[in-house]
């Protein structure tokens, strides 16, 4: 049913790769399908992600959304998107911090790591390569010791040679209490501004469009989607776990759905109507 008002709104947070996209970049048409649905009943689609803004936007075009706001790297970036922008989307937020601290703890118990930083202006610095679709378009390889000379969005770390458990096992020893941070399906870290999420970014979307804080749905199948779990249940809303997400990414939701090849988030929006009905 169509939103008669505006207290009928809804903000669903969706994240891109596992939970929109697969692994290898695939949109299902059932997906876009559904996403489209339930904008076109007025509800407000938000995609959040730790993708930079400028890796983020081709899917965000791809899944329908042209206009509205986004989440980029982790919250740490909103963007507005509208074809009267020149590249689709232009930053309304950029939230930055000094990387020196944490860097050279990293640098010194993962000497062998990749590391890279998002620099306010979207473009990325690193001095050991990357995949390609991991940084944005816009990134130049630099002596380690240039990464720490810059303000920064975000601080992507990569190490290839370690087991995810043993990676977890070192950034716990670091601890990293001045930084919010997530670690990825792999040995894959990325570090964001103090206090800093896709959830603080989220908040102030739905405080800016006057959604209920019990009206809000977030999907995800990461471990930087927990903290949009959590703060979608914190007002009476629902975290959606990705059905192939990692074990405490699931316990941490309120439902499980399918896994992205089964088209999770489809099956989620096909089922809108059944969870305003328990409402």
């Amino acid at each position: 049913m169509a939103v008669k008002h505006p207290d009928e709104r809804w903000l669903i947070a969706i994240d891109i790769d596992g939970t929109l996209v697969h692994d290898n970049g695939y949109l299902s048409p059932a997906v876009v399908e559904q996403v489209q649905r339930v904008r076109a009943l007025g509800h407000l689609v938000v995609v959040a992600t730790g993708r930079s803004a400028s890796n983020a936007f081709p899917v965000i075009k791809d899944v329908g959304i042209g206009e509205g706001l986004a989440v980029a790297s982790n919250g740490a970036v909103t963007i507005e998107l509208g074809d009267h922008h020149d590249r689709g989307f232009n930053p309304v937020e950029v939230i930055t911090f000094d990387p020196a601290a944490v860097l050279g703890q990293l640098i010194e118990s993962l000497p062998n790591a990749h590391f890279a930083v998002e620099k306010a202006d979207g473009s990325y610095l690193f001095h050991r390569h990357f995949p390609a679709y991991a940084l944005g378009d816009n990134n130049i390889e630099t002596p380690l010791d240039e990464l720490v000379k810059h303000q920064v969005s975000r601080v992507v770390v990569l190490s290839p040679e370690q087991e995810v458990e043993e990676f977890l096992d070192v950034v716990t020893r670091i601890g990293l209490h001045t930084v919010s941070y997530a670690i990825g399906y792999t040995a894959w870290l990325d570090i964001s501004p103090l206090g800093v999420t896709k959830s603080s970014a989220l908040e102030k979307i739905r405080l800016q469009h006057g959604i209920k804080a019990d009206q809000v749905i977030a999907i995800g199948d990461g471990r930087n989607d927990i903290n949009m779990f959590e703060w979608a249940q914190a007002g009476g809303g629902i975290g959606f776990a990705m059905g192939q997400g990692p074990e405490e990414v699931k316990a941490a939701a309120s439902i499980i759905t399918s896994s992205v090849e089964d088209d999770g988030v489809a099956r989620v929006l096909s089922g809108f109507e059944g969870i305003l009905f328990t409402r």
